[in-house]
């Protein structure tokens, strides 16, 4: 028996990464049950949420054309569809950035009462942003972290280039601290092109990370809430035709993704329990997604993605396949779980 009845799917993001949310979100709305929800997909960016598309219990989905959809209320979450008000019992969040993972969304959402499918605002908080996550993930001691260099809008870039000659050594990602999709990311070889990378990340976030690049095998793994225990998902190496995985790599099929990821028991087995035990610690809720790099002196911590990205080509479906798992069942656990 389902706990909820009434699902709202929240797609569209304030980000560089709205298009991809839309795609993510219209796979996860096609894809959880139909015969046990009611499904309402929102688009919502810039403040305006509209009700793009329904489907009742063991109906069709039904769109509404842009002009005639219904908006959002805000002051109670609820939409008035046909004449009836519809409150929602439960949130799948599929928003790539700013407000979803942010926790800004949560945070709304946990004033008015309502469930949903991603950690709650304090822990997207501290996640979304890299370098926090980074500093936690130190502390927490079970994985290395490369050397970085933080940089705010207006510091002195006297002081920033001092640091970046004395910390780290060549090559250098320089990244917005807040993003997704590698939007403002640069590979750099040469400290002359530092600034202008800077500048470059600065037009996604007042906030940017220079850390030192690592060399190594990319690994990712997915952990979620069964229900009674932190399980994990099959690893996916990832082997890029480009410099990294950056956009084009990762939406223009210039990739491998390797599923399972052909990697030793014992590596596999450290991946995935390093990833159920910083899931654990964090206190993380619904799918989440680590990155990793798996280098000759051990294995370094990359990031961790709250809202991954759920289009039918993303990494974790395509984990959610290789593990034997059905994807519509998949939904349910973490609707039911999170």
């Amino acid at each position: 028996m389902s706990k909820y009845k009434t699902i709202a799917v929240v797609y569209g993001s304030d980000s560089s990464e709205w298009e991809v949310s839309c795609r993510s979100g219209e796979f996860v709305a096609s894809r959880i049950d139909g015969t046990q929800y009611d499904i309402y997909e929102i688009f919502a960016r810039f403040g305006r949420w509209q009700l793009v598309a329904a489907r009742k219990r063991d109906s069709m989905r039904v769109t509404f054309p842009e002009g005639a959809r219904p908006e959002v209320d805000k002051t109670d979450f609820s939409v008035r569809v046909l004449g009836e008000k519809v409150n929602f019992d439960f949130v799948y969040v599929v928003q790539h950035g700013a407000p979803g993972e942010t926790g800004q969304l949560e945070g709304y959402l946990e004033m008015l009462g309502i469930p949903c499918s991603t950690c709650d605002s304090s822990v997207c908080s501290i996640v979304f942003d890299k370098y926090a996550c980074k500093c936690y993930i130190r502390e927490l001691g079970l994985a290395k972290c490369a050397p970085d260099v933080y940089v705010r809008h207006g510091m002195d870039h006297a002081e920033v280039d001092a640091e970046v000659k004395r910390k780290l050594k060549f090559p250098v990602f320089v990244k917005p601290t807040q993003g997704g999709s590698s939007f403002g990311v640069t590979r750099v070889t040469r400290f002359e092109d530092i600034g202008p990378s800077i500048l470059y990340a600065f037009k996604e976030n007042h906030t940017v990370l220079i850390e030192q690049g690592v060399t190594g095998r990319e690994l990712t793994c997915a952990a979620y809430f069964d229900g009674t225990k932190v399980a994990t998902l099959p690893l996916i190496e990832i082997v890029s035709e480009n410099d990294y995985f950056d956009y084009d790599a990762k939406y223009n099929g210039h990739s491998q993704e390797i599923c399972p990821a052909p990697v030793s028991d014992e590596v596999r087995e450290l991946i995935q329990q390093t990833t159920a035990k910083i899931y654990f610690r964090l206190g993380c809720r619904g799918v989440v997604r680590m990155d990793y790099i798996l280098a000759e002196d051990g294995l370094y911590f990359l990031e961790i993605n709250t809202i991954p990205g759920m289009t039918s080509a993303s990494l974790v479906p395509r984990m959610v396949r290789t593990a034997g798992l059905d994807m519509t069942e998949f939904l349910s656990t973490i609707i039911e779980n999170s």
